[in-house]
């Protein structure tokens, strides 16, 4: 099931939590991008580890938090990986060095460092992403776009709308089985539930329009609850993304 992510007091007063949801976001499309033009598997793992380090002392996210938010992507890295691996070109090429056979499948050394390599990236991403949700308040991050990236208002927060949706569906799919369960129905998964899905979901998207709309978004200058100032955490958050990339490009 979606859940919400809650974060802690010390997450958010952290380092990372005070610094800007948009430099972090800028810092992370940069690292995403340099992974996908690698393809050695050094860089995406020293990415990863710095990015895990960094989250748990600098961002005071727990140990057992980030582990949890890695677990079920581990599957998908490895299973990426070892179909990447099995159909990868170098199989079919005669005087590459057979690693293993996987019954009518030849797994050669060239393959398999591809695949590797392609895991570690899958993972490396998954850490970013899990550091980056686990210290960044949704709300602080849509007004970092607003104030400090200039994106619409409507935009942005119907984004927010959108996105504190998501959890909402799978509270209302349990809704919807317990009410069957009540009425002496199947609990399990039923077609007849996407109908109800369906009906919550306009019901949900009406009034968050409707609340949009009474509080005059788009309809021109607006104040500001909550103020996003650049300072000193964003310094530092600077100097630790050069570090980290100083360091690939050591590796690689």
């Amino acid at each position: 099931m979606i859940q919400r992510i809650d974060l802690a007091a010390a997450q958010l007063d952290s380092i990372l939590g005070r610094a800007s949801p948009l430099l972090k976001l800028g810092v992370a499309i940069g690292w995403f991008v340099g992974l996908f033009l690698t393809t050695e598997i050094g860089p995406p793992l020293f990415v990863a580890g710095c990015v895990l380090l960094l989250g748990w002392l600098v961002g005071r996210v727990p140990a057992m938090t980030l582990a949890r938010g890695l677990a079920p992507l581990w599957l998908a890295a490895l299973t990426i990986g070892l179909f990447n691996g099995l159909f990868h070109p170098a199989n079919t090429e005669p005087l590459a060095v057979e690693v293993a056979r996987i019954g009518p499948f030849r797994l050669t050394e060239p393959a398999l460092v591809a695949a590797a390599a392609l895991a570690a990236r899958v993972v490396a991403i998954v850490a970013v992403g899990v550091v980056f949700a686990q210290t960044t308040d949704p709300t602080h991050l849509v007004d970092a776009l607003v104030q400090q990236g200039r994106v619409p208002e409507r935009f942005a927060y119907g984004a927010l709308a959108a996105y504190q949706a998501i959890p909402r569906f799978a509270e209302d799919l349990t809704t919807l089985r317990q009410a069957r369960r009540i009425r002496g129905l199947p609990g399990s998964w039923h077609p007849r539930l996407l109908v109800g899905l369906l009906v919550l979901a306009i019901r949900h998207g009406d009034r968050v329009a409707l609340a949009m709309d009474a509080r005059g978004f788009g309809s021109g200058p607006r104040t500001r609850y909550r103020r996003v100032r650049w300072g000193w955490p964003d310094v530092l958050v600077v100097v630790g993304a050069v570090a980290v990339l100083v360091g690939v490009l050591g590796l690689s």
